[in-house]
Formats: C-alpha cells, sequence, structure tokens
C-alpha cells in the first residue's frame, strides 16, 4: 500500500474557520488559533495539521468569494511552512451540504450549487495548489448511502478542475456515512494520479461519543470505561440506539475491544486502498471529553498500534474545544501522554 508522505502524524484545527456557528466572526477567527498554537503543534513532533474550513467563511451564497476568509488560510499556511508543518485543507462544510444537518443536503442534486463547489476549488488551487506542503480534502462526511453515486460523479467532475490548475496537489477522498470504511468500499477507481482515500474512526461510538449531546438517543449521563467486551459494548449500543451502531461489531464476535479490533475493522479499508493503489488517510479519530482519562489513552494507544501496523496516515480530532480537544482542561493530565503517543 502507498505512503501518504509527510502527513503520517497530525492533528486537526477544529472549530477555528469551521462548526462556529455562534462565532463566524473577525474577533473568533483572530484568537482561537494563533501562531502561537501552530508553534506548539510542531514541538509535539507532529508532521501537519488538517484545516478544517466551512464554505460561508470564503464564498458567499451567490458563489462569489470573500477574500477577508482566505487571509486565514494564509495565516495558517504562513505559520505551518515556518515550522516545516504540511496542511490539509478540509472542505468541512459546502454549499448544499454539512455532515451534522440532514435537512441540509440539496448539493447533491443541485447543478447550481455543484457549480460553486468546483470554482471554490478551483480558487483553493490557484492559491495554494502549487505549494508542495498542501493537500486538499474535497469534501468532509458524506453521510447518507444514496449519496454515494452522485458523490463518485462530483469527484469525477472536480478532480480533473483541479488539475488543470494544480497537476500535482494531493487529493484525499473519502465515502459515505460520515467517511466510514465501509463507504471506501463503495468509492470508484480513482480519477487521476496523486489520490489519497481517507476514513474517520470514532469506533466504538458508544465509548468515544458517551454523553454527546448531539447524538440522537445517547442519554446525555451516559458513561462507559474502555476496553471492555465485545458483547457488552454491542448490548449497550442495542439499548441506546435500537441497532449495532458500530458494524465492526458483526466481524468480531467475541473477546475484547482492543488493538485486534481496530486491527479487524481497518483490514475492509487496506483491501480498498490495495485495489485501488492508493495511500490511506484516518482524517479523524478521537474520544470526547466525557470519558475518564484511564480510558482514553488506553484507546488512543490501540488504535496507534494498528495504525502503525498498517502503515495508516492520520490525524486526531481535535487540538482545542468541540468536546474533544487534547489541550482543555479535562485531558490536563494525559495531555503530554496523548502527544507521545500521537507523535511516534
Amino acid at each position: 500500500m502507498k505512503k501518504f508522505e509527510g502527513y503520517t502524524r497530525g492533528i486537526n484545527l477544529g472549530g477555528w474557520i469551521s462548526q462556529c456557528t455562534d462565532h463566524y466572526n473577525h474577533e473568533h477567527y483572530q484568537s482561537f488559533i494563533t501562531e502561537e498554537d501552530i508553534d506548539k503543534i510542531a514541538a509535539y513532533g507532529l508532521d501537519h495539521v488538517r484545516l478544517p474550513i466551512d464554505y460561508n467563511v470564503i464564498q458567499n451564497e451567490d458563489g462569489t468569494f470573500i477574500e477577508e476568509g482566505f487571509q486565514y488560510i494564509d495565516l495558517c499556511l504562513k505559520w505551518c511552512h515556518k515550522n516545516n508543518l504540511n496542511v490539509v485543507i478540509d472542505l468541512h462544510k459546502c454549499c448544499g451540504f454539512v455532515f451534522d444537518d440532514d435537512s441540509y443536503c440539496d448539493f447533491f442534486h443541485d447543478e447550481k450549487m455543484q457549480e460553486y463547489f468546483v470554482a471554490l476549488w478551483q480558487e483553493l488551487a490557484r492559491r495554494y495548489g502549487h505549494l508542495s506542503y498542501v493537500a486538499f480534502e474535497l469534501l468532509n462526511e458524506v453521510t447518507k448511502e444514496e449519496m454515494a453515486k452522485p458523490w463518485n460523479e462530483i469527484i469525477k467532475m472536480t478532480v480533473p478542475k483541479i488539475r488543470e490548475i494544480a497537476p500535482d496537489v494531493k487529493i484525499i477522498v473519502g465515502g459515505i456515512y460520515n467517511s466510514s470504511i465501509y463507504g471506501l468500499t463503495l468509492m470508484e477507481a480513482p480519477c487521476a494520479d496523486n489520490m489519497v482515500y481517507t476514513f474517520h474512526c470514532y469506533s466504538p461510538l458508544v465509548f468515544t461519543h458517551q454523553g454527546a449531546y448531539w447524538v440522537s438517543q445517547m442519554p446525555l449521563d451516559y458513561r462507559v470505561g474502555y476496553p471492555k467486551e465485545v458483547s457488552y459494548l454491542r448490548e449497550e449500543s442495542r439499548k441506546i440506539f435500537g441497532f449495532d451502531y458500530d458494524n465492526e461489531f458483526a466481524n468480531i464476535a467475541q473477546g475484547m475491544i482492543d488493538e485486534t479490533y481496530f486491527k479487524t475493522m481497518f483490514d475492509t479499508a487496506i483491501k480498498v486502498a490495495r485495489q485501488y493503489d492508493v495511500p490511506l488517510y484516518c482524517g479523524e479519530y478521537g474520544v470526547i471529553d466525557l470519558a475518564d482519562c484511564e480510558s482514553t489513552v488506553g484507546w488512543y494507544e490501540d488504535i496507534h498500534k494498528a495504525f502503525e501496523e498498517y502503515g495508516i496516515a492520520r490525524c486526531a480530532w481535535t487540538y482545542k474545544a468541540m468536546d474533544y480537544g487534547i489541550t482543555q482542561e479535562h485531558c490536563k493530565d494525559i495531555h503530554d501522554t496523548l502527544v507521545n503517543i500521537m507523535k511516534k
């Protein structure tokens, strides 16, 4: 399997110019992430950051561009280049689609919105596609299964338009069900060279999202440790959601959820990557700050053992805030431990 060189160990900058619903303003953009934060990430010993961007920071509803919004991307790239950090520019929300709102998904069937999408990526390519330390991720976490076919078509439409401007930039794409491993199996063969397939891993979800207010049916007071028996977490998932939320449970009938669990889960992704001769990138993984610290460390250790065995590039969610930030008060006693795990 090909390696995603230069992007083997990273961390997300979630919440800066993306997912800041109540803070889409200059004050937030100026203060949430600063040069000091990028210096700190470089000192961790990581090799890249993933920069989520919501389209409305840099593009108006009529498809025109917002120059001020690009200034924050410029700053991030300047700070990262100074620190020898690579950058994944990740479009986290586009006109007509965002991963966490099922009512906002017209993008997959609206030609005008798709035109805006292509135009935005062409503009990003003009500005940043020539930079050797930048990669592009077309869209974060496509959701429903019925989006798989139109999403494949949109990829085939967009990538050549980027390539006309930036022939060598690495382009990252993922599948349905929020960049699930199963979603990779519905991806078509790469339509160009230098492409990377991505997936996200928050499994088992009853652990990584315990008590999460945004997960439907999840009790806010629910708590569970790690590791646990597969049979126990399967039953917990059925009690909470009415079904096995993690499809991977079906592949592991018994035993503990540990590094073997992740290896079994990643095997499907490895097969897809080998079939299409592309690198693999886990663009998000992490544990909610409601989990106990010992369990969080254990989960990070196990998933990283699987990453290392398979040579999968990865990027933790996330650096700051967003219920998963490793720099928050909750993680102060395990911050250095998590960093040491991530940088190996």
